[in-house]
């Protein structure tokens, strides 16, 4: 049966080309041998040049953290990612963590890029995109979103390089305003006994001499 079906493809072969067959597999063999050495040095190349530049920015090592020290929330805003020049960063209960490895989340475009340059504190304790929560102020979370924020700190504490710390503000002013009525009010009261001192011995004496007069 195969003897039949040869026989049979050597007289197509034969009919329809004019070559032999050993020709004709000779020059399909040629034919996709060309094939491939061309795709090779067009299509091929255009492959292993576009691959890597796709991903080169990404394959680059990060430069070394850099550590801030102490900076406002407003110093934080300028490592958002926006500059690709500085590092990506972001703060945790007020404390600032290099997130550049992950910049396909905290970076622009990321799913979490808002929470870039800035504590979101109370956003990852309540697990909420909305503006009002990213802020560091963690007053009034309940017990499971607290919990929930520790875990947060303790992943970051793991996985990314500590930078620095967010400078609390503290109203110097406000403080000495009040403090100095309360001191005027203390020397205040100190004084009055000794005005009231001579005042309140006259309302003692008066009985007596009261009585005197009497007798």
């Amino acid at each position: 049966m195969a003897l039949e079906l040869w026989e049979t493809l050597k007289e197509a072969i034969t009919a329809y080309t004019g070559l032999s067959p050993a020709t004709f597999f000779t020059v399909v063999a040629l034919g996709l041998a060309a094939y491939y050495v061309i795709s090779g040095f067009f299509g091929g190349s255009d492959h292993h040049q576009h691959v890597p530049r796709q991903y080169e920015e990404q394959m680059q090592p990060l430069p070394p953290p850099v550590q801030l020290g102490e900076v406002t929330e407003e110093e934080l805003k300028q490592y958002d990612g926006t500059d690709s020049k500085k590092p990506l960063l972001m703060a945790i209960k007020g404390q600032i963590y290099d997130v550049s490895q992950s910049r396909m989340f905290y970076g622009p475009g990321g799913p979490y890029a808002l929470f870039a340059g800035k504590d979101a504190s109370r956003a990852l304790a309540k697990m909420s995109f909305e503006d009002k929560d990213l802020t560091g102020d963690v007053s009034g979370l309940g017990p499971f979103e607290l919990e929930a924020l520790q875990d947060w700190e303790y992943k970051f504490m793991s996985k990314y390089v500590k930078v620095g710390t967010i400078k609390k503000t503290v109203t110097v002013t406000d403080g000495t305003s009040t403090s100095e009525p309360a001191a005027e009010a203390t020397e205040s009261d100190a004084s009055k006994p000794a005005e009231d001192g001579p005042a309140a011995t006259a309302h003692v004496e008066t009985p007596a001499v009261a009585e005197s007069k009497e007798e």
